[in-house]
């Protein structure tokens, strides 16, 4: 069957930024970063104490204060974000419950609640456990409440793939609409693991940064000084849905939903294959998908972490699909500002190339001082700039397990 048009037509965002995605995108383009020691708890004694911790954050307006009490953070960030983006698309009032679904990931799931709640059952007994405990820590909740709280009863599941959880997820909602199984999806991803057991988790492994003297310098993506990445949260949601319906009801259209892609290393648990060779067969398989060429490419929001192995394979995939025209292609990195959301990547970086698609500008690529000699003849975008007319962009998400995914997006035209 003919494949049905994807829209996007609603924007959402929980983010160390705030909750609002113009003021998110303008700290974007400004090169603010969000990154700064943590507040929630005591870390003195951690070899990482600073992340893009969100500091200030109310459920007020969007979740009732006795749910809002009950659920782990992941779960709030995403209904606050989720109906934000119904508001910023219109549909809050306006939509067909059983032809409107939901698919928000999470990696990590309910980490505060879970680690509240092994505390609470090794010193009090099972007896004192909230019955509440396992609704707060499965990742399909997120969702789950949303749909509950709104009405819709479309396609809802969730999907956990670490960190390219949320690009599968956009992926899988745009798939429902393409193939006619739902006109309208809400989906993204959500996160909220900066807590003492996330933390210490990443810092066992070695893979934070742990510039604790300069916390804003610390995420340097491509930098060759970079010693690992930071650890953000928040949650990204997108409003997408299908052209015909959205342009039926005059709905504002931010970009158009092109394609994507899918596919696995199979490497190594934690490590990305260091050739690139299946991430280079994962963007050539979004852009057959987009029916788009590497030319048609003008911009690639990178997954770009700040790791030493992760950043360069990346690029390595960039220039084997595109050859010369590489260097033609604005690269940036959103986590250089906001850290590595993880589960909630993708979603708040396809956001950030939604935005660039619409506006024609593109946020810098913060503490980009020395950057790695493979990288020397790319536009990194150390500095924000201005690119009109893009017929595509691409935004990359790859997760432990060798989970690899691209999203094309381009103007609706």
């Amino acid at each position: 069957m003919k494949k049905r048009r994807v829209v996007i037509t609603g924007l959402g965002v929980v983010s160390c930024f705030g909750t609002d995605v113009t003021f998110f995108y303008d700290q974007l383009l400004k090169g603010v970063s969000g990154v700064k020691p943590i507040t929630s708890f005591d870390g003195s004694s951690y070899s990482t104490q600073f992340a893009a911790e969100i500091t200030e954050f109310s459920t007020e307006g969007y979740i009732e204060k006795k749910l809002a009490r009950r659920v782990d953070p992941f779960i709030q960030y995403a209904i606050v974000a989720g109906k934000k983006a119904l508001e910023d698309s219109g549909l809050q009032d306006n939509f067909s419950p059983e032809k409107t679904g939901v698919i928000i990931g999470s990696g990590m799931g309910g980490m505060s609640a879970f680690e509240q709640g092994a505390v609470t059952e090794e010193h009090h007994g099972y007896r004192r456990l909230t019955p509440f405990f396992v609704p707060s820590i499965i990742t399909n909740m997120a969702g789950g409440m949303l749909a509950i709280d709104c009405g819709f009863t479309g396609p809802n599941y969730s999907i956990s793939t670490a960190c390219a959880t949320a690009n599968y997820s956009i992926l899988a909602a745009a798939e429902k609409i393409q193939y006619g199984l739902a006109d309208v999806m809400v989906t993204g991803g959500t996160e909220a693991a900066i807590n003492p057991i996330g933390m210490a988790g990443f810092m066992s492994m070695k893979a934070l940064s742990t510039r604790n003297d300069d916390p804003m310098s610390a995420s340097r993506p491509w930098d060759k000084n970079r010693d690992g990445f930071v650890m953000g949260e928040g949650s990204g949601i997108l409003i997408l849905e299908e052209l015909e319906a959205a342009k039926k009801r005059g709905a504002k259209i931010y970009a158009e939903f092109l394609g994507g892609y899918a596919n696995c290393d199979a490497y190594h648990i934690t490590t990305p294959r260091p050739d690139g060779k299946v991430v280079q067969q994962c963007i050539e398989g979004a852009l057959k998908n987009a029916h788009v060429v590497p030319t048609d490419v003008h911009y690639v929001n990178a997954h770009a972490t700040s790791t030493k192995a992760g950043d360069l394979c990346e690029v390595r995939a960039l220039q084997a699909l595109c050859k010369d025209h590489t260097s033609s292609i604005a690269i940036n990195s959103t986590k250089s500002l906001i850290g590595h959301t993880l589960g909630a990547a993708g979603a708040l970086e396809a956001v950030a190339t939604i935005l660039a698609v619409q506006t024609g500008k593109i946020h810098p690529t913060r503490n980009l001082d020395n950057p790695e000699p493979e990288c020397a003849h790319l536009e990194l975008c150390k500095q924000a700039l201005e690119k009109k007319n893009m017929v595509a962009a691409l935004s990359n998400s790859f997760g432990f397990g060798g989970h690899n995914s691209t999203l094309v997006f381009g103007p609706y035209a």
